[in-house]
């Protein structure tokens, strides 16, 4: 048997008459008279491939018996196909079963919520729609880069295992060696000397303050990688392990933060629009119906922009009861991202200068001494989905805002040891690669865009 051609290659480029060989699982069996109809999909695209088997093939009544999910081996010839709806059906000369599947199977052909389909995340990546799902995925994550290394930006790969807790809060998974049922003890409390790092460690909830010690060498840079938090969150939108890009620019301000923000949010609305047509138009199908023409509005419009003040206005003035506060200082809601990008600016807009005790120790405090130079954009049915700042480049207001945020200096000397030679202003913001894909494909579960979702109680497969 000849060398494997995937069907995405065959139903876009090939000519009719040609021999091909093509492997892949079946989506369904159909047996007639004297003939078998196999819909073959080989994970390279959306569409499947019809074959047809007659009865001069030597093990007929085996390929006739077949089950939904069995791998199979096909050579045969490429035909203009008579049915509706397919350029080419594949007229088998040989069909060989690599791995039957019997009606055991989960994935038969039938509507499956997708509730039962996390329950059996090891298969599902073999229907229409996670096949879609992690098709765009993949090609997101290349064309992160590709962003990236078009303009320049170094490419630098931060700790997973981390002594720092970068957002201060201190919601790390715990890394250890120690035996748990016996655990060194000093004055009743673990001693971590004793453990393998001589120290607590976690897994890292950011790559942002080692990304900043780098763009003060480099001048742009970015990470891609896994983050994680131990918060007891079982919202749609949160994930104990998930994946974030963090870029950080070195001599930039917040206006060059939110401008750089803008430009890559709108090359990957274009990107996928450009590059991934047909799971995006079966996402704008069967998932979200309005897909394609807001992330085409996303991918063509500027962004506005409005400060944090402003909005409280806005949401005070609201003609709709929210079910959270509104009031100058607090943080905002979902509902009221929604309402700000959805009913007052009817598309993507960054909201900045948020009050600093809302806001993280490293953000850079304003001159009017309430506000920090924080951004986040929101864009419609999501609200927040990129969260930035410049950061506080001034040692001596560094370490004051520390002192009130309770951060100890001790365990953050090294960052420090940034403002102390060769500062200079510079900005980053993190978007979460998750939350990208569900505003991209429609999903509204981020257990549903992650190959196998790490949330409270669950680290199955």
């Amino acid at each position: 048997m000849g060398k494997r051609t995937r069907i995405r290659e065959i139903l876009s480029a090939s000519e009719a008459g040609v021999e091909a060989v093509v492997k892949g699982w079946a989506r369904t069996v159909r047996v007639g008279k004297d003939v078998t109809f196999i819909a073959l999909n080989d994970g390279s695209c959306m569409s499947s491939l019809q074959v047809v088997a007659g009865p001069e093939l030597s093990n007929y009544a085996d390929v006739a018996r077949l089950g939904t999910g069995s791998a199979v081996a096909v050579t045969g010839l490429l035909v203009e196909s008579p049915a509706a709806g397919q350029r080419f059906e594949l007229q088998a000369r040989t069909v060989e079963i690599v791995g039957p599947a019997d009606e055991s199977y989960p994935m038969q052909k039938k509507r499956h919520s997708f509730e039962y389909l996390r329950t059996v995340a090891h298969l599902r990546p073999r229907t229409n729609t996670f096949g879609a799902v992690f098709r765009v995925r993949s090609m997101l994550a290349q064309a992160v880069h590709r962003f990236f290394a078009d303009k320049g930006f170094l490419y630098v790969h931060t700790p997973i295992i981390t002594g720092n807790d970068c957002e201060g809060a201190g919601e790390l998974f715990r890394v250890t060696t120690l035996d748990m049922a016996r655990p060194p003890l000093v004055n009743g409390a673990v001693d971590y000397a004793a453990d393998f790092f001589g120290q607590a460690t976690g897994l890292t909830v950011s790559g942002q303050l080692e990304g900043e010690l780098f763009a003060l060498a480099f001048g742009d840079i970015y990470t891609f990688g896994p983050t994680f938090r131990a918060e007891n969150s079982n919202t749609a939108r949160h994930a104990a392990e998930f994946w974030m890009i963090e870029p950080e620019m070195a001599f930039a301000d917040l206006m060059a933060d939110a401008a750089l923000a803008e430009e890559f949010f709108r090359y990957l609305c274009r990107f996928v629009l450009d590059h991934c047509r047909e799971d995006m138009a079966f996402f704008n199908e069967h998932v979200d119906r309005g897909l394609l023409s807001r992330i085409e509005g996303v991918a063509s419009t500027p962004f506005a922009m409005m400060e944090y003040t402003e909005a409280i206005t806005h949401l005070k003035k609201a003609p709709v009861a929210f079910e959270f506060p509104v009031e100058w200082g607090l943080d905002l809601q979902s509902e009221h991202e929604r309402y700000l990008t959805e009913r007052v600016v009817g598309g993507p807009v960054f909201i900045i200068n948020y009050p600093k005790e809302i806001k993280a120790f490293y953000m850079r405090q304003n001159d009017d001494g309430r506000t920090v130079a924080a951004m986040d954009l929101l864009v419609p049915k999501v609200g927040e989905i990129i969260g930035g700042s410049q950061r506080e480049e001034r040692l001596d207001l560094l370490e004051a805002r520390m002192s009130e945020a309770g951060i100890a200096p001790a365990g953050l000397w090294w960052y420090l040891d940034s403002r102390r030679w060769g500062s200079c202003p510079h900005a980053g913001f993190g978007l979460g690669f998750e939350r990208l894909i569900m505003y991209l494909t429609g999903m509204e579960n981020i257990r549903d865009v992650m190959p196998f979702p790490r949330t409270p109680r669950h680290a199955e497969f």
